[in-house]
């Protein structure tokens, strides 16, 4: 297995948490966790940020905070949010590995996205 899968969920922040920020993307003031999970979805980095931080950003954060468990990947496939020179640069700088985008249809009709 040498693949993850990286996504970020905006979530409604409740009371109890110290910080939160504004996903005007998706109009949600809370909390974001960016999580990478392998072929079989199990998880294997999680970070969680404020929700005002970009799904790149916080990716980054993820595999650098779980970097050592991470040695044998070697793909990191993602959508869209994630597009992105010098994302797919910091990605190999930290992982060595290479990101795969991938990309939504144009067509409005149902579709399986390649590798998801």
């Amino acid at each position: 297995m040498t693949f993850v899968i990286v996504d970020a969920q905006s979530v409604k922040n409740t009371d109890t948490a110290r910080e939160k920020g504004y996903d005007a993307g998706k109009k949600v003031s809370g909390i974001k966790r960016h999580i990478a999970v392998d072929t079989q979805g199990l998880p294997h980095a999680i970070t969680i940020t404020t929700a005002n931080v970009t799904d790149r950003k916080g990716a980054l954060e993820a595999f650098t905070r779980h970097k050592k468990s991470l040695s044998w990947v070697k793909n990191v496939l993602a959508d869209g949010g994630y597009t992105g020179e010098a994302f797919a640069e910091n990605v190999h700088h930290i992982l060595g590995a290479t990101v795969e985008i991938a990309k939504r249809s144009e067509l409005h009709t149902f579709q399986v996205i390649p590798k998801r």
